[in-house]
């Protein structure tokens, strides 16, 4: 009789691949995978440790899942991931009632038939690990040193996905600007897109996540600006603009330099959707360079914008920084900065409303209602276009939608006819 399984994946896309190579795996043995941990009989949590919360997330369903096993509904639980990988000691000796532990999930065999997104969209991982080694971020110390994943088997994967007509495809990794420079090869990310975009023919968008923007090239803008199958969404993190923070982040930009990138941007590619982040109350970060920050977001106008509080994690440079700021003062900056964001974001949305754009059908909402995106729209962290029709949709398709309505992060909209 076959085990029934949950797999519970915790943080970024980048785990959902990770767990998706998990339960192709299990596919050789006799399981069942359920929908609801209540109907597991094993559970595994592929879990989280990017920052402070995530940590707590991540053992707190630990917690809860222990408190299934101790009442029966549970014969076993199983922890992999970034948790694991960073405090696997500690958690075996906390946690004696978790039946096995395991770090770091490698590149190798990484694909099968399983999809754990919906079926018309994807993601597609290319690299692991970083380089960077910003004086905030673990992710080196986690996920180990940057590897570029082999180009044939990533060109098989996307063939695969293709067959199997999803629609979107969301290349990801750590930095995929880096793809190919552990192999001497600085072209390594543009003949690859190139690739997947002549041996596919059902995969509609193709969606670049997580770019760096010290290394966002000419040639780069030109391909996404001239390929009508790549979506013109730029998701750059640029994490402040103060040279003092971004020096103290080693970050290897300057603020005069992402001014110049933006510029370049708007300028090539004239519809592009930008996609940053930020951090606030970074140790010693002052009201002043606080303040400089909000000025710069006014003048980039980004399109969407994630805000992050800093978060004092073991192991990086930062963690020994000087002047930490309280976390009370952090999160006022935090909600300073979000503030100031929903305005923008308002204002962009705003002026999109009597526009026709192409959007992609997620779910259905209600009668008549369904749950949308555009190509500005990445899946789960953005917002959505809520579509009225009285013409049945399904999910995976593609159509044009005329937008009547703008708020902070949704639009609102109907069928165009055709």
């Amino acid at each position: 009789m076959s085990s029934k399984v949950h797999i519970l994946t915790l943080g970024c896309p980048r785990n959902l691949v990770d767990s998706q190579a998990i339960a192709n795996a299990l596919k050789k043995k006799s399981v069942r995978f359920v929908d609801n941990i209540k109907d597991a009989e094993i559970l595994i949590i592929n879990s989280c440790a990017f920052i402070e919360e995530a940590k707590e997330e991540s053992i707190g369903f630990i917690l809860d899942a222990i408190e299934l096993k101790k009442k029966g509904s549970l014969k076993k639980i199983l922890v992999y991931g970034c948790l694991v990988q960073r405090y696997s000691k500690e958690l075996i000796k906390e946690f004696k009632e978790v039946d096995a532990f395991m770090g770091r999930i490698g590149l190798e065999g990484i694909y099968g038939d399983t999809l754990l997104t919906p079926f018309h969209y994807a993601y597609l991982k290319i690299c692991e690990g970083c380089f960077n080694h910003c004086s905030f971020c673990v992710i080196p110390k986690i996920k180990g040193k940057f590897i570029s994943r082999n180009e044939e088997d990533i060109l098989n994967e996307a063939r695969i996905l293709d067959e199997k007509n999803v629609k979107e495809l969301n290349i990801i990794g750590q930095d995929i600007t880096c793809y190919g420079l552990d192999k001497n090869d600085n072209l390594g990310l543009l003949r690859l897109i190139r690739r997947i975009l002549s041996e596919t023919k059902n995969i509609r968008w193709l969606r670049l996540l997580y770019l760096n923007p010290s290394r966002i090239s000419n040639e780069l803008l030109e391909l996404i600006n001239n390929e009508e199958r790549i979506c013109s969404y730029i998701d750059m993190p640029i994490q402040h603009i103060n040279d003092r923070i971004l020096r103290l982040m080693n970050r290897r930009i300057s603020k005069r330099d992402i001014i110049s990138l933006l510029k370049r941007i708007r300028r090539k590619i004239p519809n592009a959707a930008i996609r940053s982040a930020v951090i606030v109350g970074f140790p010693s970060e002052t009201d002043k360079e606080f303040d400089e920050l909000l000025d710069f977001m006014e003048l980039a106008r980004f399109e969407r914008l994630g805000a992050f509080i800093y978060s004092r994690e073991e192991g990086t440079a930062a963690y020994d920084f000087s002047g930490q700021i309280p976390s009370a003062l952090k999160k006022k900056r935090f909600d300073i900065l979000m503030s100031k964001q929903q305005e923008i974001a308002k204002g962009v949305n705003r002026k999109l409303v009597g526009s026709t754009m192409e959007v992609i059908i997620d779910e259905k909402e209600k009668d008549n209602i369904y749950l949308a995106r555009s190509r500005f729209d990445a899946p789960e962290v953005d917002g959505a276009v809520f579509i009225k029709s009285k013409d049945r949709l399904r999910p995976g398709d593609i159509m044009r939608a005329k937008i009547s309505e703008g708020y902070e992060y949704d639009l609102v909209g109907e069928k165009a006819a055709s």
